[in-house]
């Protein structure tokens, strides 16, 4: 059984294309990676740690996969799971909702017992609002907008890797 699991849903391709940049990075022998749309969510309980990539659509919804698969995601044991979250979204046309679902999928998950690591600081961003946010300085995840940023995804994913591992480090200490 490999360590980490990298579970995502797209519609245009942009979290599935930052889903696999996050797999090539981790590494193919460290890591699996699944589309929500043509997964069982079960396989979610193989993994003691797992990246989500959640897409927002409209006016703040989640990507309809990722929304269709919430009653599963609900009945999944994810007691003691280290979480982190990903997301794309777009800050100019949709600045009142930038990454919304992110924030979204938090607040479902931290009613479980999991352990959330990758907050992302909140500068280089213009938006109104976001769910996504956790306070006046992070989002609760790496937020990626592909439509009016792409020059800052590797970059920003490696900061964020970095980051993440130090804290899933951190945390085996703990546990």
């Amino acid at each position: 059984m490999k360590k980490i699991g990298i579970f995502y849903g797209s519609d245009t391709g942009n979290t599935e294309k930052i889903s696999y940049i996050i797999y090539k990075k981790i590494g193919i022998d460290k890591s699996d990676i699944f589309d929500i749309s043509n997964t069982s969510l079960k396989k979610i309980e193989n993994f003691n740690i797992l990246f989500f990539g959640i897409s927002t659509w409209y006016y703040g919804e989640l990507q309809c996969d990722w929304e269709d698969s919430l009653n599963m995601l609900n009945k999944i044991n994810l007691n003691n799971k280290i979480i982190a979250l990903f997301g794309c979204g777009d800050q100019e046309d949709y600045s009142e909702y930038f990454c919304d679902s992110i924030g979204i999928m938090f607040n479902i998950l931290k009613k479980k017992n999991v352990h959330f690591v990758g907050e992302w600081p909140i500068i280089n961003y213009n938006f109104e609002s976001s769910k996504a946010r956790k306070n006046k300085t992070h989002f609760f995840g790496l937020t990626i907008d592909e439509d009016n940023q792409p020059q800052l995804t590797k970059q920003r994913v490696n900061k964020w890797l970095k980051l993440v591992f130090t804290e899933i480090n951190n945390l085996y200490k703990k546990l």
